[in-house]
């Protein structure tokens, strides 16, 4: 075991290696037509509209119950569980544990 151990440490230390000829790392491309996204920019873009009658179909993968659409936030409510579904470049994040979770007014609550 330590022979074949040792013959192949030899012959890997050995072994000629070949080396590719250096050429032009850094391609330029071509510009591209459509602007690039930054993340340094200061001005807050507009929103890609959501399209309402997606709420026809759309409901809350938990409860299965329909969503309301808050314009103001950008997201789905669902008013039974109180969880908001963000809305992401016009495509709705439906991901249960990506909910924020809203504070909801229950006139049920004691009062101290």
């Amino acid at each position: 075991m330590f022979r074949n151990a040792l013959s192949r440490l030899v012959t890997e230390t050995v072994r000629p290696r070949r080396y590719v000829t250096p050429g032009p790392v850094v391609q330029r491309l071509p510009p591209s037509s459509a602007p690039a996204r930054s993340f340094t920019d200061a001005k807050d873009e507009a929103r890609p509209p959501f399209d309402a009658s997606l709420l026809d179909f759309l409901v809350c993968p938990l409860s299965k119950k329909p969503l309301r659409y808050n314009a103001a936030t950008n997201e789905l409510i669902n008013e039974e569980l109180g969880i908001a579904y963000s809305i992401i470049d016009g495509i709705p994040n439906m991901i249960p544990q990506e909910a924020r979770l809203i504070q909801k007014d229950s006139p049920d609550a004691p009062t101290q």
